[in-house]
């Protein structure tokens, strides 16, 4: 959720308590805010002797993504202000300036573990060069397709969203669900998504259909659904400005008492609050408790706000802080530790690696209200084993 946005919650002081403890431990001095990528060739990889672990940083901080990577470095760059550690040294590579040149000189440069990069066509590149030299990646990105052989994913799992805000309805007495997806890859995925988590609710899947987010196709998918006969709760799994245009289609197409889903692709646009058709949805998403404080901290240093998507380099720096503690410098990354069953804890709340990279996360529901998201289900305490 943006900033600016209020939202009306509880305090958990459990996860306050742990990310604060986390903090005491670990702490981390930043040797290196930034590295351009060099034209030459890379040199050959040197083992550091100087008793630091090195960490690379993948982002685009220049090109058409730069302000997402700018936004995310900033957050890395205020963690290991936050942090004390005194045995991590991270340098960010700017994959603007190439994906693979960038890649090769941070695996040149003696790093032993990958932050980054930011898009799943960019994983690919990185992680054919990553793999054969024993370097594991924690990716930014949220595309399953890409994790695995060492790739994990920090990014927010759009299934876990949609299972989260489907068996919440369901738990509210709704049990006919349908859906109106996004045109593309995620849509694609949402689909499938959705139609395992309302067969695993004891719902009825009603249908799904396609929309590209204009004006026209919502119209289109709106009368599909509305011919499908009743319907309890209406997914709409896309970015925020897609929902404005498809919630309104969908009650010109009679289809008013229907309740709206989304996904968390809507925490990330502030401008819900303030569109009254949404007021009344539900999307499940990562706490936003924590976040406010972090985006507070991020304003003070930075002068702007924080893009949402930023706390995840934030998360990754206290992540790395807490492997550390058990790692000897110079030596691999310790991937086991990262598929700790007890999970780890960050601005997004707890979370934790699954063998196959994907990763699981605690999510509450959030209600669209005017001017705010307010959480009406919390996320919760700890992971199901």
């Amino acid at each position: 959720m943006s900033a600016s946005i209020a939202a009306t919650r509880a305090q958990p002081q459990a996860l306050a308590g742990q990310i604060k403890k986390l903090l005491v431990l670990a702490s981390v001095v930043l040797l290196a805010a930034c590295s351009t990528v060099p034209r030459s060739k890379a040199p050959v990889v040197a083992e550091p002797s100087d008793g630091m672990h090195r960490v690379a940083l993948l982002l685009p901080v220049t090109g058409p993504d730069a302000d997402v990577g700018q936004s995310i470095a900033n957050a890395t760059a205020l963690a290991l202000t936050d942090t004390k550690v005194t045995n991590i040294r991270m340098v960010t590579y700017d994959t603007g300036l190439g994906v693979a040149a960038a890649t090769q000189r941070a695996i040149a440069d003696g790093n032993k573990v990958i932050l980054g990069p930011l898009r799943s066509d960019n994983v690919i590149e990185v992680a054919e060069i990553a793999r054969p030299a024993g370097v594991p990646i924690i990716s930014f990105s949220n595309d399953v397709g890409v994790a695995g052989q060492n790739v994990f994913l920090l990014g927010h799992l759009p299934n876990q969203a949609i299972e989260r805000v489907v068996l919440y309805a369901k738990s509210k007495g709704m049990n006919r669900f349908a859906g109106v997806v996004a045109s593309n890859v995620y849509g694609q995925r949402a689909q499938s998504n959705m139609t395992t988590a309302v067969r695993a609710a004891g719902g009825i899947l009603v249908g799904i259909q396609e929309s590209n987010g204009t004006a026209a196709s919502a119209e289109a998918a709106a009368r599909r659904l509305a011919q499908m006969g009743a319907i309890d709760a209406i997914l709409v799994a896309d970015s925020g400005r897609a929902a404005i245009t498809t919630v309104p289609a969908l009650r010109r197409g009679g289809l008013r008492t229907a309740k709206i889903l989304g996904t968390d692709l809507w925490n990330i646009d502030g401008t819900l609050a303030g569109s009254p058709p949404m007021y009344g949805a539900w999307f499940a998403s990562v706490s936003d408790t924590l976040y406010t404080q972090y985006a507070t901290k991020y304003r003070a240093r930075f002068g702007k706000a924080p893009l949402r998507l930023s706390s995840l380099g934030y998360d990754s720096v206290l992540l790395v802080a807490r492997v550390a503690r058990d790692w000897r410098p110079g030596t691999r990354f310790p991937v086991a530790q990262l598929t700790d069953p007890q999970g780890f804890i960050g601005v997004d709340g707890a979370f934790r690696f699954n063998a196959n990279g994907l990763t699981d996360r605690m999510l509450e529901v959030q209600e669209i209200q005017a001017g705010k998201f307010v959480t009406v289900s919390p996320a919760p305490s700890q992971f199901v084993k």
